[in-house]
Order: structure tokens, then sequence, then C-alpha cells
């Protein structure tokens, strides 16, 4: 193995292309009581989804530190803790919205949001609609759901939020700005 050739610590070549210790699998399946301590910080959040988690408190239920807990929460969930959060407020905020008849205020605040300007640009950025609309939408559609088991309706509606709301807003931003440029002629 070649090593690099000045100065500085040695550390072992990679060709271009080769794996990297980011393409390693996740280290907290190799320890299952990590896995034990975030599953609980995990449960604690899905338990009161509409308190306030940052990573400290989350960090001190698992009883690792801030750095390492939201490290290995990512690597064992594939979502950072407050994306995983934000998910599960969407989630339970569409479902009152769909199930009940609670103003969008109320279901704003019943899901732990501080600000309803927030909750709605969320919800639209998120769902692609407006809480308003989400609800004209879903209970004006038959309730064909009623017979499907509660838990795999909100598996099927869960959102998904592969990359931060906003890095979303910022790629729309950026491609409607180039829609609206206009081309040069040659």
């Amino acid at each position: 193995m070649r090593t690099r050739p000045r100065g500085g610590p040695e550390r072992p070549y990679r060709a271009p292309g080769a794996a990297s210790a980011q393409d390693a699998p996740p280290r907290t399946g190799r320890d299952p009581r990590l896995l034990r301590r975030l599953l609980r910080a995990k449960d604690r959040m899905d338990a009161a989804s509409h308190e306030a988690w940052p990573v400290r408190r989350l960090a001190q239920v698992s009883g690792v530190s801030e750095a390492h807990f939201a490290r290995s929460f990512k690597d064992a969930f594939g979502l950072p803790p407050h994306r995983y959060l934000l998910t599960r407020r969407i989630e339970r905020a569409a479902a009152l919205l769909r199930d009940t008849g609670l103003p969008v205020t109320e279901v704003a605040f019943r899901t732990g949001w501080q600000s309803l300007g927030t909750f709605g640009r969320t919800f639209r950025d998120v769902v692609g609609e407006s809480p308003g609309d989400f609800r004209a939408r879903a209970q004006a559609l038959p309730h064909a759901l009623a017979w499907v088991p509660a838990c795999f309706v909100s598996a099927a509606q869960r959102p998904a939020l592969t990359i931060a709301v906003s890095e979303k807003r910022r790629r729309e931003a950026a491609a409607s700005l180039c829609a609206s440029q206009p081309s040069e002629a040659p």
C-alpha cells in the first residue's frame, strides 16, 4: 500500500473512485446498546412530537454526547433528528386535518408549531399544498381507506423528507429563476 509522498501524517493511498469511510455501513449496527438508546430517544419523540426536542435533550435521554447522538441517529435511521421530528409533526398534522374539524391554527399548535406561518409554509413545502387545501381535498375523497389499518395508512402517507426543507426551497427558487430568464438568440 502506498502512502503520501510528502510530509504530514502517513495515510493509506486511496485510488479515485475507491470506497471511502462514508460508504461504510452504519456504525450503530455494531453496537446494540447504542441502538437501544437511540430507539429510546426516537420513541420519546414519537410519543411527544408536539414538545420541543433539541439535540441536547435527546442526547440526555439516550445517555450520549450531543455530537455522537446526532451522528449516530442519522447513521441508524437515515435522517437527522430534527428532520425525523419534522416528518412526525407533518404526518400528525395531516392526520388531524384529514380526520377532524379542528381549525388549522389549533392543528398547528397541537402538533408542536409555535407559529402558524411557519407551520403553513413548512406544510406546503413538504406536502405540496396548503393545510386548508389538503383538508378540502382529503375530506372530498370517499373514505376508501376506512377499511385499511391505520398503521398502513400512516406509513403510505408519511412525508418523504430526503432533503432539508430549506434546501428544497433553494432548489425550487433556482429552478424558477432559470426558467424566468430569457434565453439569448444566436
